[in-house]
């Protein structure tokens, strides 16, 4: 299994666009994506330069995605 890689929030929201998944509503500092056929939902933190690796393997986990899925995503 491959590493999780370094990506800034907005980097990640769009590589999710881009898949399926549309911005549901902001609130704060906080994007809240979900995707357009099942409903799956996550958070995505604005407030940090890079997503932490243990938020970004919880917003994975949330979204049923694996490392893999978000590489062939970007």
């Amino acid at each position: 299994m491959p590493k999780l890689p370094r990506m800034t929030p907005r980097k990640l929201i769009a590589a999710l666009v881009r898949h399926g998944f549309i911005i549901d509503r902001q609130r704060g500092s906080h994007v809240i994506i979900r995707h357009e056929q099942d409903q799956r939902m996550a958070s995505i933190p604005l407030h940090t330069k890079d997503v932490p690796l243990g938020t970004l393997r919880g917003i994975l986990s949330d979204l049923e995605l694996n490392v893999g899925e978000l590489f062939e995503m970007l």
